[in-house]
């Protein structure tokens, strides 16, 4: 159970065990279990809006936008704007990875924010089915593998970079549910998530970092919204 408990205590804020001091290779291991981490997830999030379902749209979307970046910790949204920072920068490599690490916030991630958290906010006023919220964050963090195992680590140090080149084929298996419901869903996340780590890597000299790996979380979750929406499904 130890590598689930890794992998939900890193993913989200749920309270997990003491686990001490994470060994190398454990945070490989734990990555399989990152789908379950995922159901976790959008299991508290399904329930939210089905106990909400009575309040106004635009209420009840802000609402499970607030439990899930609290939910998260906001650990993958810090990601985002970290990225919008350094990706959008007109500044080599070298240089991007420095703005990686540094802790303010500038006019890039400040705009990128505003406008995911304005349409993330938007596709759950939609009203999206308990089903959806349920399965998307599986989806989501059984995607993030394929770019783990496909480009090398932009920072040697790191949660991101001790996560590389996770189990896919056991993480496959836990999310194969959520693929089977909703596949229209997956297979756009996942493209979405492989444009997004190729043109990431290119930017920052081939690899990819932890802040890139919360990028891809966060946006794969708007995009499979986004498709339930344009689909009428979900």
């Amino acid at each position: 159970m130890r590598p689930f408990w890794l992998a939900l205590g890193f993913l989200t804020t749920f309270p997990v065990p003491k686990l001490g001091e994470v060994q190398p290779g454990e945070m490989r291991a734990a990555s399989a279990f990152y789908p379950l981490a995922g159901y976790c997830l959008g299991g508290v999030l399904a329930l939210a809006a089905w106990l909400t379902q009575a309040l106004p749209d635009g209420l009840q979307g802000a609402l499970l936008l607030a439990l899930w970046l609290g939910l998260t910790g906001m650990l993958h949204l810090d990601g985002l704007l970290d990225c919008a920072d350094a990706l959008l920068a007109m500044k080599p490599p070298q240089e991007r990875l420095k703005i990686l690490s540094d802790v303010h916030l500038g006019s890039f991630a400040f705009g990128v924010g505003f406008v995911h958290l304005l349409l993330k906010w938007q596709l759950l006023a939609w009203g999206p089915s308990p089903w959806l919220l349920l399965c998307l964050p599986a989806i989501v963090r059984f995607g993030l593998l394929v770019p783990m195992n496909l480009y090398p680590a932009a920072k040697q140090e790191g949660l991101g970079a001790r996560s590389r080149e996770g189990r896919i084929g056991l993480a496959l298996l836990f999310a194969l549910p959520a693929l089977a419901l909703f596949p229209w869903q997956a297979l756009t996340v996942l493209l979405a998530v492989l444009l997004l780590a190729r043109w990431g890597a290119g930017r920052l000299g081939g690899g990819l970092s932890g802040d890139v790996y919360g990028a891809l979380v966060e946006v794969g979750e708007s995009v499979g919204l986004l498709v339930a929406v344009l689909l009428g499904a979900g």
